[in-house]
């Protein structure tokens, strides 16, 4: 065995104790207190959610300085593995001066720039990042001597991501400022319902700005980032269940926007009986039916992901597999506000669609739209831009949009559900109805003069003869006969035809 030199030995033990002060993070009470609160540290959670053995730190030895001497770096950095696939982790150190953007660095490492963000760019591979942070910090500010003029620092390239390659993000505790900023700028957001909450300013800011005493969770919670905000897109009990669902999330993305989601081979998918179709989908469009069970039977045997269930509920989207291939799915919800598209559901499709735009993911859509939200809570919540932006997203996406019309279709809520690209088409179900408006509401519209005009013991029997006559008009049989819809499928057949166009749009090139 070859002898090593002698001058090694104190080079290694210094490094042997610069690595021991840097794992020493925050210290041993600060990793415990986070312990007792049921939270785990920064290079836990990446321990926890990168492949074993896969995580290569950069950065390691970065100390941060403190009132109480020199600590570790505030954000843990490096490559990883992720079911096999080399993915940029990035997480912050909350033991450690709360996480906050080390500014007296001369490279920030990430979580708002930098370092980690700039490889998995240079790199084309998914960023994934694990929020726990304040965001900036008047402590290490201080550090560097002077104020800095927000507006001279570039984001580069917070933004410039998000075209290229997949950004997730998971709140697993109290996160604020540009943290929380940061936690929303992805593709997919989730948060710990235990332990994760975000916000702007953070309880004492909220006291010193406006005089208010607010708990963290009641101001920034998964209630009100989840459920009412729609700033994360899902949240999961448990820390372990978010890491989980980021896991899950990665595997319906491509490693970047240059390539396609990985494909399912045959023979390792299995499909669901769609003789179930007819009993979840009640043909009339008066009774709202389960559109989570729908997209379940439709897609491959459990591999529905969905995304933001608690936020938007007249519209489900996420991400399935149909014969192995991903594609974005959308589906119309009765069972919230009668499938209407209003301010929430209508940010959440634009969002999404924009999403599967940018990395060439087809998209599936599910319809049964009634229209815009109507009446003065709508008028007040600006539904019309909302909604109009939701139809400029399905109208301007470059990937084929498969439309399913399961039954309503009217006006300009139909026109969220399709486009006109040469590889998107439309299929129809026999329950399928469609037009400018409902033929009741038209005739109420169209008709009002000679309504009120007639006696009111005549009005009844008018209006439906005048509806019995629009229902002719406007029979669906016409518009197929006419070519208006390029196939009515029996419900049943609704899945060949989908994995049969799938197939198709994957052997397109990526991007045309």
């Amino acid at each position: 065995m070859a002898m090593e030199h002698e001058g090694w030995k104190p080079l290694m033990a210094e490094l042997a104790e610069r690595r021991k002060r840097a794992l020493d993070a925050g210290g041993a009470d600060r990793i415990a207190r986070e312990h007792r609160l049921g939270r785990s540290t920064a290079r836990e959670r990446i321990a926890a959610l990168a492949d074993p053995g896969s995580f290569l730190e950069f950065g390691t030895l970065v100390t941060t300085p403190t009132e109480k001497g020199d600590m570790g770096p505030t954000f843990i950095c490096g490559l990883g593995e992720i079911d096999g696939r080399p993915v940029a982790i990035g997480a912050e150190d909350f033991t450690v001066e709360g996480g906050a953007v080390g500014v007296h660095l001369q490279r920030i490492k990430g979580s708002w720039g930098g370092f980690i963000e700039e490889l998995a760019l240079g790199y084309r591979i998914p960023l994934v990042l694990l929020m726990q942070g304040t965001g900036g910090s008047v402590l290490i500010q201080e550090l560097k001597g002077y104020a800095e003029l927000q507006a001279t620092n570039p984001l580069y390239p917070v933004f410039e991501l998000l075209d290229k390659v997949p950004v997730l993000t998971a709140v697993l505790g109290p996160t604020a400022g540009s943290s929380a900023a940061r936690a929303s700028i992805a593709h997919f957001s989730v948060m710990s319902k235990d332990n994760g909450c975000l916000f702007t300013g953070g309880p004492p800011v909220v006291r010193q700005a406006l005089g208010r005493k607010v708990d963290k969770f009641e101001l920034g919670g998964w209630e009100v980032q989840a459920k009412t905000a729609g700033l994360i897109d899902n949240a999961a009990e448990t820390e372990a269940e978010a890491l989980a669902e980021l896991r899950q999330a990665l595997s319906y993305f491509p490693q970047n926007a240059a390539c396609r989601p990985s494909v399912t081979p045959d023979g390792a998918w299995l499909q669901n009986d769609q003789d179930a179709l007819l009993s979840i989908v009640n043909p009339d469009p008066r009774w709202p039916y389960d559109a989570q069970a729908l997209i379940h039977c439709l897609a491959d045997s459990g591999t529905f992901f969905e995304i933001g269930p608690d936020y938007g509920q007249a519209l489900r989207v996420g991400f399935a597999r149909f014969e192995g291939h991903v594609a974005g799915v959308l589906a119309t919800d009765a069972r919230h506000m009668a499938g209407a598209l209003e301010t929430h559901s209508s940010q959440k499709q634009t969002r999404f669609i924009e999403t599967c735009d940018a990395f060439d993911i087809p998209l599936v859509y599910l319809a049964d739209v009634p229209g815009f939200m109507v009446g003065p809570e709508a008028e007040r919540a600006g539904t019309l831009k909302f909604a109009s932006e939701a139809v400029r997203a399905i109208q301007q996406t470059k990937v084929p949009v498969f439309t399913v019309q399961v039954r309503r279709s009217f006006g300009l809520g139909g026109q969220a559900t399709g486009n006109g690209n040469p590889t998107s088409l439309r299929l129809a179900w026999p329950s399928g109805v469609w037009g400018d408006m409902p033929v009741e509401g038209g005739v109420e519209a169209a008709y009002r003069a000679e309504l009120e005009a007639a006696a009111p013991e005549d009005r009844a029997a008018l209006k439906r003869r005048l509806a019995e006559r629009f229902d002719a008009q406007t029979s669906i049989w016409r518009t197929v006969e006419r070519f208006g819809v390029e196939e009515m499928i029996d419900p049943r057949e609704t899945r060949r035809y989908l994995g049969r166009l799938l197939r198709l749009a994957y052997a397109l090139p990526v991007g045309s």
